[in-house]
């Protein structure tokens, strides 16, 4: 569902990306490293948000570089960077209506669609209730929300559960568990213990720009952990 070949990303002078070669199908994925090793980068780019420098993305089978194929990728395809913005005046029902328009979703399966989303994140009784006046909380689940409108086949999320308290995290692991069944779903976080262990069948670490682990949670703990990939402080 998710295939790389030596991807690469620069910004002006800067490596960001080098050699990123990756193959990834059903299932809830961990993609871990420190500050700055290039994953929040590598997430836009596979969202499309973003082109690389060289090499090649492949996602569903289809070449995000070619326009109506870029289109047909983003229609099955839901994502939640680390900062997104809100539109403070909308409604939850009416952020999550305009969320399912940009995926291109029919009229007539979006009301259904925005109750269930709402409903999964807990928020089914919030609808009506402006985006300003939701907690820190409550905007993260509706960013959930939006990511997940379309039932998506690829699914990238980027620290997604920065302000959710233990039932709510526990909500969401139930939610990507569920979609990992049929869906690739590319989960960043650094909460190893909680969110890793709680969702996820593999990981893959970023460092030094490139991955320097991918494979399963088993393989991890017998290679000596995360901290043998990435010294302790990074």
């Amino acid at each position: 569902m998710i295939h790389t070949e030596h991807l690469c990303v620069r910004r002006r002078r800067t490596l960001v990306l080098d050699g990123i070669d990756l193959r990834l199908g059903p299932g809830v994925h961990a993609l871990l490293g420190p500050n700055g090793a290039g994953k929040s980068t590598l997430l836009r780019i596979l969202a499309t948000a973003a082109a690389a420098t060289e090499g090649s993305v492949t996602l569903l089978d289809r070449d995000p570089r070619i326009p109506m194929q870029r289109r047909e990728i983003r229609r099955r395809l839901g994502y939640l960077p680390q900062e997104f913005g809100l539109f403070r005046g909308y409604t939850v029902r009416e952020f999550l209506v305009y969320a399912a328009w940009l995926r291109d979703m029919s009229r007539n399966e979006i009301p259904a669609a925005v109750e269930r989303a709402a409903g999964a994140v807990g928020l089914g009784d919030r609808l009506g209730q402006r985006l300003g006046r939701l907690s820190g909380g409550e905007k993260q689940r509706v960013g959930i929300a939006q990511a997940v409108i379309n039932s998506p086949q690829l699914l990238f999320l980027d620290e997604p559960t920065v302000g959710l308290d233990v039932g709510q995290r526990a909500r969401f692991h139930a939610l990507v568990r569920e979609m990992g069944r049929t869906s690739c779903v590319l989960l960043s976080t650094h909460l190893m213990a909680e969110d890793v262990r709680g969702v996820c069948t593999d990981a893959t670490i970023l460092h030094r720009r490139n991955v320097v682990f991918h494979g399963t949670l088993a393989a991890l703990d017998d290679a000596g952990g995360y901290d043998a990939f990435v010294p302790p402080g990074q």
